[in-house]
């Protein structure tokens, strides 16, 4: 049985000029021990399925239909007392922005440790031994004088080690990556990665990881699924994907990603969808009367495609 399988899920805002359908019928699920990647553009609709799936919503946002069923319990059926028990105890978050998420008026020991007495039975001198061991797992140098510090006296690198431990102090089963190197430097980055992978072997964690990098999503993930105006367009094996991509939309997406022959004189991919070279494929501004909407199709081992013509 999967971790985590989301069916036919429909997240919507209300906004004073209509219905915003952020998530529009996705389905797709993650087994234990294994990373699912999540790509596309800013507004494709990947943040908000991780919001979903915690039901972190403003006031003007709800799931219209579907299900989210996480370790055999739905979620998306579950009171508010009921969620406030998986999140940060068998689900946890990293968020894009480090500063933005930890407190600035308390030490990173104080917040680690906050959580760790209202999710786990520990008491206050437990609670702060943990911390320490957390800072060692993610390879924090002094971790006794980080622990004591306050998020502004950190680095970016540091900050989001800190984020990663925090996540990680309750051995959660699940870890939702929303974009969590995007502000780092590439060499920083890449340590994150790293250590992130181990992580994840060593505490036997899932992963979904949320990013617009294919570069990043080739390295993380296990499988990927690649979102497009609140739907999925193309699901598989992430090797599968970069050698097979189907979707006109993946492929320009897969086109768009940095190479490094500079000898190359083919001009930039675009994703220009009113260029009249490219091929038309958004489903919600572009439906014509009397065409179905697009159904998936399986062109290979676990490999799925969302089309019309194929």
């Amino acid at each position: 049985m999967s971790l985590l399988e989301v069916k036919n899920l429909h997240t919507y805002f209300e906004t004073r000029r209509g219905v915003v359908k952020a998530v529009n019928g996705i389905s797709f699920s993650l087994e234990q021990g294994k990373t699912l990647g999540i790509v596309g553009e800013s507004g494709s609709g990947k943040s908000q399925t991780a919001m979903s799936i915690l039901q972190l919503f403003q006031k003007n946002q709800r799931i219209v239909d579907g299900t989210i069923t996480f370790d055999g319990k739905v979620l998306s059926d579950m009171s508010k007392k009921e969620l406030f028990g998986i999140r940060g105890n068998d689900i946890s978050m990293i968020f894009q922005e480090p500063m933005t998420s930890l407190n600035p008026v308390f030490t990173v020991e104080y917040q680690i440790v906050e959580a760790l007495l209202i999710h786990q039975d520990m008491n206050k001198k437990e609670a702060k031994q943990r911390a320490h061991d957390l800072m060692d797992a993610v390879k924090i140098p002094n971790p006794k004088r980080v622990l004591k510090q306050f998020p502004h006296q950190l680095s970016g690198g540091m900050s989001q080690r800190v984020m990663i431990a925090m996540a990680l102090a309750c051995n959660p089963k699940l870890l939702i990556a929303d974009e969590p190197t995007t502000a780092l430097d590439v060499i920083i980055q890449a340590e994150i990665l790293k250590l992130m992978d181990e992580l994840k072997d060593k505490f036997d964690t899932s992963i979904l990881f949320i990013t617009h990098d294919l570069g990043v999503i080739s390295k993380m993930a296990d499988d990927v699924i690649v979102m497009h105006g609140g739907k999925i367009v193309e699901s598989g094996p992430i090797r599968r994907i970069f050698k097979h991509a189907t979707h006109p939309y993946t492929k320009r997406l897969m086109a768009a990603f940095l190479k490094t022959d500079i000898r190359q004189n083919k001009e930039s991919a675009s994703l220009d969808f009113f260029s009249a070279e490219n091929e038309v494929f958004d489903f919600r501004e572009f439906k014509n009367e009397g065409v179905a909407d697009p159904h998936w199709v399986q062109i290979g081992d676990n490999h799925f495609v969302a089309a019309t013509l194929i």
